[in-house]
């Protein structure tokens, strides 16, 4: 799940750089994610370090990635998430 789930952070972050915005991406949903990834790094260092955690670390920073570009091109778009069209 990692690994398909990982595999799809690269297009959404060209797709982001491509078009210079973010588009309809939820912020609520990136920032779960991020949660989530941030929760099971958390749940492998106390109960079983192995390589995963390496996964989770690349999937965690793409997202970070999407989500920096999202807000940058929404703030230089001149958008805020609080007026940004759904």
């Amino acid at each position: 799940m990692l690994i398909c789930f990982g595999a799809s952070w690269p297009f959404s972050i060209a797709k982001t750089y491509r078009f210079k915005t973010s588009g309809t991406k939820s912020y609520f949903f990136l920032w779960l994610v991020v949660i989530g990834y941030i929760a099971g790094i958390i749940h492998k260092y106390l109960y079983s370090w192995d390589w995963v955690v390496a996964l989770y670390i690349i999937d965690a920073s793409m997202v970070a990635t999407d989500m920096f570009l999202c807000y940058y091109y929404d703030w230089k778009n001149g958008r805020t998430p609080k007026n940004k069209a759904v």
